[in-house]
Formats: structure tokens, sequence, C-alpha cells
């Protein structure tokens, strides 16, 4: 089929630019793409990596799996990094499954936000000094929750039936 055409690595710092960019226009496919050539040259780029992270799980509502993000996650320095990006992810799979409106995933969707809720108190823990983003995001979870009283926990009177 088509071979990739590599990027130089000059050209690292605007393709990174125009990744942010294309995020910003609601284009996250353009950002993948672009901080995915960038891995291509700069395997280990740490802003490459948090971008497609951020990409991907703009895309969650697209078909894009949590599991994709997470094995990005994986490839981040820092411990700290690692637990808010898993956050960051599980966040955004809550979210991305309450835009879909089927309330009868209500458990699900607490669930996810309660794991967000506790990868942001690990990075909490880790965080450096005068760096509330784990806090912030910790919030956001605790006013969904609240926003949304028909998401709760699983009840143990509760069954989920295999569809098998």
């Amino acid at each position: 089929m088509f071979t990739l055409k590599p990027l130089s690595k000059d050209a690292v710092p605007g393709a990174i630019g125009k990744a942010e960019r294309y995020r910003l226009l609601s284009e996250p496919w353009q950002a993948e793409s672009i901080c995915r050539d960038v891995l291509g040259v700069e395997p280990d780029h740490q802003t490459a990596l948090v971008l497609l992270i951020l990409a991907l799980t703009d895309q969650f509502d697209r078909g894009i799996s949590a599991k994709d993000a997470m094995d990005v996650v994986a490839g981040l320095k820092s411990e700290y990094d690692r637990a808010y990006y898993s956050g960051i992810v599980e966040e955004r799979r809550a979210m991305a499954l309450l835009r879909q409106g089927d309330y009868r995933s209500g458990h699900v969707v607490h669930s996810l936000f309660r794991h967000a809720m506790e990868w942001y108190e690990k990075a909490e823990l880790l965080r450096p000094p005068g760096n509330d983003d784990s806090l912030l995001r910790w919030n956001t979870c605790v006013r969904m929750l609240r926003k949304n009283p028909h998401l709760g926990p699983l009840r143990e009177t509760e069954h989920v039936v295999d569809s098998d």
C-alpha cells in the first residue's frame, strides 16, 4: 500500500504546535496522526505522548478504546504523569459513556469516575509543588457525580446479566 513519510527531527517543535491546534479545532484524529509521526522519530517525546493520550481520549465517542490510551500512558516517564493521565483516561471514558445517555449504564459511569478519582488521589501524593491539577480533576469528578444523581454504584440487589 502506501509508505508513511518520516518527519525530520527539526520539524518536531512545529508539529507539536500543530497537534495542539488540531485538538483545539476538535480534529483529534489529525492530532493523533501528527503525534504518531513525532513519536516515529522521537519515541520517548513526552509532550507527544501526552498529546496522543488526549487525542485518543477525545475519540472515545468514535470507537477508540481505553486500552489504546492506557498503552500510551505506560510510556510516560514520570510516576505522577502515569497516575494523572490514567485518571484522565478513566474520567473521559466516563464522560463518553455519560454523553451516550443510556441511563442503564449509570453504575458503570459511576465506577469509571471513582477509578479516575483513585488515580487522581495517587497523583496528588506525587504532584510537584504548586501543581494541583489532580485536585482540580478530582473535584470535577465529584461535581459530575453530584450533578447526575442517577449515577450510582451497583447495588447488591442488582445483577448484571450476561447477554451471551
